[in-house]
């Protein structure tokens, strides 16, 4: 089994959200959060710092964790707004740039989801954000309608990352002419844990996510796929931050190798390819 990371970039400055619900959703999310004991005062203080910093996100400090820990990872960044995602194109191809510089595969964290039209829109305008003419997307908040992969494979996307794993669909599959890459362990699935705000501790989160890891390894799934997004990575957010630090160590000690999508499919059409033979 080998592991693909990925980062959702939801958010690039704190005041972007200035025109929708996002802001006051935080410190509502924040309070609940103190009050139940979940985060200590002072670390609800230093979320809110971001008040000042204007600074929603943490890819450069995630960036050089992944390359230092050697974790090819792709970044997914949005080319639309909607659903909450407000950050600008011009901010977007800034942060897609500083990306490639640092040697990380980027990809379309989608919006637009239902029509083939709203699909091509966003494909060609990450073309010509990235300069790629091959590239993935994962849909924000993971959704989907019941045409959206079909699209998506239409509109010459290399590789999709949205499905949930579910039953027999854990490894990856063929979609069209793209791969699709069931998504196995996030963030929020973990410290969230079906409700709207952290509620586990870091060893709690251990624990699910060993259990997790535990049963794909025995479905004898190909690729084991895991999402964490950037802006957790700082102190203000500190069992998410130590948790993607654990979960990379854990997986490495534990003897499992780190690909992409990009190599991952390499391989995977080579195996198609020999067994045609």
């Amino acid at each position: 089994m080998k592991v693909i990371v990925s980062h959702d970039v939801d958010h690039i400055t704190f005041w972007e959200h200035r025109k929708d619900l996002i802001i006051p959703k935080f410190f509502i999310r924040n309070a609940i959060e103190c009050l139940h004991g979940h985060i200590r005062f002072g670390e609800a203080i230093k979320r809110s710092e971001v008040l000042i910093s204007n600074r929603w996100h943490r890819l450069p400090e995630l960036m050089s964790f992944d390359v230092r820990e050697k974790v090819p990872a792709t970044y997914f960044f949005g080319v639309n707004n909607g659903c909450n995602l407000s950050y600008s194109i011009r901010d977007a191809s800034t942060w897609v740039q500083y990306a490639i510089d640092n040697g990380f595969d980027v990809g379309v964290h989608g919006i637009g989801f239902r029509t083939y039209e709203e699909i091509q829109r966003e494909f060609s305008t990450f073309m010509h954000v990235s300069g790629k003419a091959h590239f993935g997307i994962r849909m924000h908040y993971l959704r989907l309608a019941d045409d959206t992969i079909k699209h998506l494979s239409k509109s010459g996307y290399l590789f999709d990352s949205t499905v949930r794993a579910t039953g027999a669909s854990v490894s990856p599959y063929k979609a069209g002419d793209m791969w699709e890459f069931p998504l196995h362990i996030m963030d929020g699935d973990i410290i969230e844990h079906g409700k709207r705000y952290g509620n586990k501790t870091f060893k709690e989160a251990q624990l699910l996510t060993r259990k997790a890891i535990d049963e794909l390894y025995e479905k004898q799934i190909t690729y084991l796929t895991v999402l964490f997004h950037d802006r957790y990575f700082d102190d203000a957010f500190s069992v998410w931050r130590d948790w993607y630090i654990w979960i990379i160590e854990y997986l490495k000690s534990s003897g499992f190798e780190f690909t992409g999508y990009p190599q991952a499919i390499e391989e995977l059409n080579n195996s198609i390819s020999m067994q045609s033979r």
